[in-house]
C-alpha cells in the first residue's frame, strides 16, 4: 500500500515538476518577446530615450499619426533592413511614452499598390536600387497632426546617431505649426549668393549654408541685410553672421530692435578664412588681414571689448593642421571639448567638441543692469596674439608662447535690461536731406529683459569646419563631425524654440577626445619650447660677447679687427658644443614626448581589446570555484 502511494506520489511530483518547469519556460518566452529587456551599457546612454524626447511626447494632447514605410521584399539591402528594425524598435519606445497620443501605422510600398501610393502623397521618396523598371525601396516616415504635416523621405543608416533627434524633431514640428520667424545678417553668402570666382569659373547660384537649411526645418527664416533701416516686427530673434563693414546706422536698427525685445546672436570674427576665399581680388593673406567684422558701437555701448585684430592661442586647445608636407600645431586654430564650456547652461552643457579657427576674444566690464554668462572659454595656457602671426605661421605662435594664466571669454551671454548705445539718436547720414524730419524717436531702453549672445568666431557655421555634406540616393545630407552647428541651433531653441530638442541634438554628436594625450603633448612641447628659448639665449649671449671681444680690438690695425682671438675662438667652440648638445637634447626630448604619447595610446587601447574578456573570464572563474566549493561543501 505504502509502495503504491509513494509510487503516485512521484508521478504527481515528477507531473508537477514537468509543469511547472513548463510554465517557466513559456513565461520567460513570454517576458522576452513581449517586455523586451535591454540595458544600455554606454556612458551617455546612447540608446536610451533622453529627457528632451520624452518631454515632447508627454506633452502631446492631440493623436501624432506616424506613417513609417519600409520595404520587406529580398531586395532590401541587409543594411537598411537591420536600420529599419531599428527605426521600428525607437518608434515603439515612443509609443510606450506617448501612450495613444502617437499612432504607429507600418507600410510596405510594393510597386503599383495603395501604400505605395500614399507613400508618394506623403512625400517619401522611392529609391532605385536594381535594375529593373519600378524597381525601388522606402525607407521614410511621416508625421502629422491635423492639418500639419512633415516629412523625412528617406531615412539614411549614416545619420543613426541622429535617429532619435530627427524623429523627436518631426514630432515637435507638427505639434508646433506655427513657426517662429527669425532673421539672418550677414557679410557672407550665407543664402547661397552667386560667389563671384564661381561665376567667373562658369558655376551657377551657390546653396545655401547648412545652418540656413537647419534652421528653415523649425523655422520661418528672413534674410536682413546690412544696409537694412528696419527689422520687421515679426523677427523675434536675429541672427548676425560676420557683419564686416556694418555702419553705424545699421547698428543703431539693431539697437532698436532690442529695445522692442527682440533676442540678438552675433558671430564676430577677426579673421575669417571663409570671407578671404570670397575676394579672389586679393591674395588670402590680404583678404585675412582686412576681415575682420565687429560690432563696435553696440560692444562699447554695453561695456564691452571684442579687438578685431587679434584672435586667441590655446597650447592645451590646439589643432594639428597639414602645412606642405608635415603636420604642424596650429595655437589659433581651437579644437575645443567639453571642459572649455559651461556645463551649467542648458545650450552648451552637452556640447562636447567645436572647432574654432582663430577666433577672437570679448573682455570689459558690463553696464549696470546686465548680466553677463560666459558659454566658451579657453584654457590657462592660451595668449590673446595679433592675427597676421596666427595665419603667417604656428610654429612661430608656439615659440613666442607666453601663457596669460587667464581663461580667455570666446562666447558670452549678456541678460538684462538694455540701454541704448546712442543716446544722442539714429547716427546722422551725411547724404541725406532733412534727416532730422524724418527720423523716427529712438527708444532710450529695452521695454523688458532680453538677451544677447556674442561669438568671437563665424568660420565655425561653415560646412567645412562643421561637418560633411553627401549625396545620398540624389539627397544632400549633413553629417556633423562636431558640436558647431549644434551650438548656434541650441542658442536659437533656446531663445526661441523648444528647448527640449536641444539635449537630444547634441548628444548625437559626442566625442571622446583624449585629453590626457592633449594634456601631455603640451607639458612636453612647454618644455620643448623652453630648451629652444634657452638655446637662442645662449646664442644671443655669445654674440654679444663677440662684439664687446671685437670693440676692445678697435685700437689694433685694420688687419688684426678681422683676425680672431684666442679668446674669441675659446667663445665659438663653447658655444659649438653648447649647440651640439642642445641639439641632441631637443631630439632626445622629441623621441620621448612620442614615446610617452605612443604609450599611453597604446595601453588605451589594448585596455579596449582585452578589458572586457578579461573582466568576463574573470567572472566566469569566480563563479566557478564558487561553484566547486558550494558542491564539495555539501
Amino acid at each position: 500500500m505504502s509502495a503504491s502511494i509513494k509510487t503516485i506520489g512521484n508521478w504527481l511530483f515528477s507531473v508537477a515538476g514537468v509543469g511547472i518547469m513548463l510554465v517557466i519556460c513559456i513565461a520567460i518566452y513570454i517576458v522576452s518577446h513581449v517586455a523586451a529587456v535591454r540595458v544600455d551599457m554606454t556612458e551617455e546612454k546612447l540608446y536610451t530615450l533622453s529627457a528632451g524626447t520624452k518631454a515632447i511626447l508627454r506633452k502631446l494632447d492631440t493623436p501624432v499619426q506616424v506613417r513609417f514605410y519600409s520595404s520587406q521584399g529580398k531586395d532590401m539591402p541587409v543594411e537598411l533592413k537591420t536600420y529599419a528594425q531599428r527605426v521600428e524598435d525607437l518608434l515603439t519606445e515612443f509609443k510606450k511614452i506617448a501612450g495613444s497620443n502617437l499612432e504607429i501605422k507600418k507600410y510596405d510600398p510594393q510597386p503599383d499598390s495603395d501604400a505605395e501610393e500614399q507613400a508618394m502623397k506623403d512625400g517619401v521618396e522611392g529609391q532605385a536600387m536594381g535594375m529593373g523598371f519600378g524597381d525601388k525601396l522606402y525607407l521614410g516616415l511621416a508625421v502629422s497632426m491635423l492639418e500639419a504635416n512633415t516629412t523625412l523621405p528617406f531615412l539614411t543608416p549614416q545619420r543613426e546617431r541622429l535617429l532619435e533627434y530627427d524623429l523627436a524633431r518631426a514630432i515637435s514640428a507638427v505639434t508646433n505649426p506655427e513657426k517662429t520667424v527669425i532673421g539672418i545678417m550677414s557679410g557672407l553668402p550665407v543664402f547661397g549668393e552667386s560667389n563671384p570666382m564661381a561665376a567667373r569659373m562658369g558655376g551657377g547660384q551657390q546653396d545655401p549654408w547648412i545652418f540656413v537649411s537647419e534652421l528653415r526645418k523649425d523655422y520661418t527664416v528672413k534674410q536682413v541685410q546690412l544696409t537694412s533701416e528696419t527689422i520687421d516686427e515679426d523677427i523675434k530673434v536675429l541672427v548676425v553672421v560676420h557683419p564686416k563693414g556694418i555702419t553705424d546706422k545699421a547698428q543703431f536698427v539693431i539697437d532698436q530692435f532690442l529695445m522692442r525685445g527682440g533676442k540678438l546672436i552675433a558671430f564676430l570674427d577677426p579673421m575669417s578664412i571663409v570671407d578671404s576665399r570670397n575676394s579672389p581680388q586679393q591674395n588670402p593673406m590680404q583678404a585675412a588681414m582686412q576681415g575682420g567684422s565687429t560690432m563696435d558701437k553696440l560692444i562699447k555701448g554695453w561695456g564691452l571689448e571684442f579687438d578685431s585684430g587679434k584672435v586667441v592661442a590655446d597650447k592645451i586647445y590646439e589643432t594639428r593642421i597639414n602645412r606642405g608636407q608635415r603636420p604642424e600645431s596650429a595655437p589659433a586654430v581651437l579644437t575645443l571639448n567639453a571642459q572649455a564650456v559651461n556645463t551649467n547652461d542648458v545650450a552648451t552643457s552637452q556640447i562636447d567638441t567645436l572647432l574654432l579657427p582663430f577666433a577672437g576674444v570679448f573682455s570689459g566690464t558690463l553696464k549696470d543692469g546686465l548680466k553677463e554668462t560666459v558659454l566658451v572659454q579657453s584654457s590657462l595656457q592660451s595668449q590673446v596674439i595679433e592675427k597676421f602671426m596666427a595665419e603667417y605661421s604656428g610654429e612661430q605662435v608656439s615659440k613666442d608662447f607666453v601663457p596669460s594664466g587667464k581663461a580667455q571669454k570666446i562666447a558670452i551671454r549678456i541678460s538684462g535690461l538694455f540701454k541704448t548705445a546712442f543716446p544722442d539718436g539714429q547716427p546722422k547720414d551725411p547724404t541725406a536731406k532733412d534727416d532730422a524730419k524724418t527720423q523716427t524717436p529712438a527708444m532710450k531702453e529695452s521695454t523688458k529683459e532680453t538677451s544677447v549672445v556674442l561669438v568671437g568666431d563665424s568660420d565655425l557655421l561653415f560646412e567645412q569646419f562643421a561637418g560633411q555634406v553627401q549625396d545620398f540616393m540624389g539627397q544632400k545630407m549633413f553629417f556633423p563631425r562636431n558640436g558647431n552647428l549644434n551650438l548656434l541651433q541650441n542658442f536659437v531653441d533656446q531663445m526661441a524654440g523648444d528647448q527640449n530638442l536641444i539635449g537630444i541634438r547634441s548628444r548625437a554628436t559626442m566625442t571622446r577626445p583624449f585629453t590626457r594625450v592633449r594634456a601631455m603633448q603640451a607639458a612636453a612641447e612647454e618644455r620643448y619650447r623652453t630648451k629652444i628659448k634657452d638655446l637662442e639665449k645662449s646664442l644671443a649671449d655669445t654674440q654679444t660677447r663677440l662684439g664687446e671681444l671685437q670693440r676692445t680690438k678697435e685700437g689694433a690695425g685694420a688687419q688684426q679687427r678681422f683676425i680672431l682671438s684666442p679668446e674669441q675662438q675659446a667663445e665659438i667652440v663653447s658655444f659649438q658644443k653648447k649647440q651640439v648638445a642642445a641639439k641632441r637634447e631637443l631630439r632626445v626630448e622629441r623621441k620621448n614626448l612620442r614615446q610617452d604619447i605612443d604609450s599611453l595610446e597604446n595601453r588605451l587601447k589594448w585596455l579596449n581589446i582585452l578589458g572586457i574578456p578579461f573582466l568576463v573570464t574573470l567572472t566566469g572563474l569566480f563563479l566557478a570555484l564558487y561553484k566547486r566549493k558550494i558542491t564539495a561543501a555539501k
